[in-house]
């Protein structure tokens, strides 16, 4: 199954000068609290090779309708606030895109779905050179 229809959200985050590992607690924090969510299929925190104070934190999620249950809930304010003082407003903070496609083996990729199309398409060729 491929990843069109899930959802990814970033998040956008600085880590204070006096406090470089923060952002990184942090996450660990909350990834831990939020393991087992309904629709949450696992995140990843990214640090900018340009400015290693500056991170992403990027969770994948089964659907917009799972992801807004887990937003609107009791627990999502609570949860996630060891990261909310350092978001960085100047990024907008975060976004929330829905996947239209995917290609390759990293997070909901779908390489297995295309070396299967590809094989079937390969498949179909061999049976009609043989006619």
């Amino acid at each position: 199954m491929g990843a069109r229809g899930q959802l990814r959200v970033v998040l956008y985050a600085s880590a204070p000068e006096s406090d470089p590992a923060a952002v990184t607690a942090a996450y660990h924090r909350i990834s831990g609290e939020l393991a087992g969510t309904p629709g949450l299929l696992g995140n990843e925190l990214l640090r900018s090779l340009a400015r290693p104070r500056e991170y992403a934190v990027v969770s994948y999620w089964s659907g917009a309708r799972e992801f807004r249950a887990w937003e609107e809930g009791a627990g999502h304010r609570t949860a996630t606030a060891p990261l909310r003082p350092y978001q960085s407003a100047a990024d907008g903070a975060f976004g929330i895109y829905e996947v239209i496609a995917a290609y390759g083996d990293g997070p909901g990729g779908n390489a297995g779905e295309a070396q299967e199309a590809e094989e079937a398409r390969e498949s179909g060729e061999a049976r009609g050179a043989a006619a």
